[in-house]
């Protein structure tokens, strides 16, 4: 069947399939070529495929529309739930155990968050008001700091820029971009101090690979 047939961009289609299928090659490689952890991913993606096309077919703007609000604050609700009771993993407490499975409500919110925005984007003209940024911004804020202290910086960051993009495709202002650049700027420079050592580290090797092939750069 055509991809528009099944409810699907095809240009978007065709990058996710390109991004999976290095996913598939990264799991490869970074498991010493254990074929039993590819497999496993595979039937990952299965289930994710799987899921797409029934939301394709199924799920209409209109009622992602009416989810959104009720994804986000389910979304919150979990984390809340996960600050006082989840399950502490490799040093961190990102995790629900509900018996048959155990899942991060972090992943939600990558969806639930740009879906807010939109919502509250839906009826409001555009480009957005200085209001409507300040209320975006902090429904972006709070599930991120939330994030932050399980801790989880790299979720946060990319649940951080999922709003922020949708406020960018609202047609944000050129001027409130040039003056949000040093602001971000100076953020990040005072995140900095108060960040885990192991979290720099990995800031220090992205930016530098080379400074330690065969340790945190491996």
């Amino acid at each position: 069947l055509p991809i528009c047939a099944l409810g699907l961009d095809g240009p978007l289609t065709g990058v996710l399939a390109i991004i999976v299928c290095i996913g598939i090659l990264v799991v490869y490689s970074a498991s010493g070529q254990n074929w039993k952890m590819v497999e496993h991913h595979l039937v990952n993606i299965g289930i994710a495929v799987t899921a797409l096309l029934a939301l394709a077919r199924l799920a209409t703007p209109q009622y992602l529309r009416l989810f959104a609000p009720i994804a986000y604050v389910i979304g919150v609700l979990l984390l809340v739930v996960v600050d006082v009771t989840g399950h502490i993993g490799k040093g961190a407490q990102r995790w629900l155990d509900v018996g048959f499975m155990r899942f991060q409500p972090s992943e939600i919110m990558k969806l639930a968050v740009p879906m807010m925005c939109a919502w509250y984007m839906h009826e409001r003209p555009l480009p957005p008001t200085f209001k409507d940024l300040v209320v975006m911004g902090i429904m972006i804020a709070i599930p991120t700091a939330m994030i932050v202290t399980q801790p989880d910086l790299g979720t946060a960051l990319l649940i951080a820029a999922s709003g922020l993009i949708v406020m960018l495709l609202a047609g944000l202002q050129f001027r409130i971009i040039l003056i949000s650049i040093p602001l971000l700027g100076g953020a990040a420079f005072g995140a900095w101090h108060f960040i885990h050592d192991y979290q720099r580290q990995r800031i220090l090797t992205f930016l530098n690979p080379e400074n330690d092939r065969l340790g945190a750069g491996y």
